[in-house]
């Protein structure tokens, strides 16, 4: 039947729905989803310019990218982690942290990783109180660190 499968690590599943487009492997060939289904924890993919089991099976382990132009548009101060990568990041006061080189996904709040130029990494809660601003344009990030409340009581 021409289908292959595709663990989905993405909440914006209703992305991979036929009539779009996703960009496979290294070289991001572009290929129209012509039908999905789910299998248990696989989502089934057909794809309208492979019709063949052999042909398609060549994309097995391959990774599965959407084009950022097909991303929903996000509310004020929020952002795709793609966007955050590579962000220089600053304390409030001046300081230079390091760049932002991960984001780890947390049950309370993502937690960004900076490394500065000595390979040395900080680790910063992503939350409204620490992240002070996001500048796109200067490519930084302004950051505070937070006052330990309850200390001592």
């Amino acid at each position: 039947m021409g289908e292959i499968p595709l663990e989905v690590y993405s909440e914006m599943v209703a992305l991979i729905a036929p009539g779009s487009t996703l960009h496979i492997g290294k070289k991001r060939v572009p290929l129209t989803i012509e039908a999905t289904r789910w299998k248990n924890d696989l989502l089934l993919l057909k794809f309208r310019e492979i019709s063949d089991r052999t042909e398609v099976s060549a994309l097995t382990n391959d990774l599965v990218y959407i084009s950022t132009a097909d991303l929903p548009e996000l509310e004020d101060g929020d952002y795709y982690s793609y966007e955050l990568i590579g962000l220089k990041v600053y304390e409030a006061e001046g300081q230079y942290l390091g760049v932002l080189m991960e984001i780890l996904e947390t049950g309370a709040n993502d937690v960004y990783v900076v490394r500065n130029d000595a390979d040395e990494e900080t680790l910063i809660p992503a939350t409204e109180h620490t992240i002070l601003e996001v500048d796109f344009d200067r490519e930084k990030m302004i950051v505070t660190r937070l006052e330990w409340y309850g200390e001592g009581d």
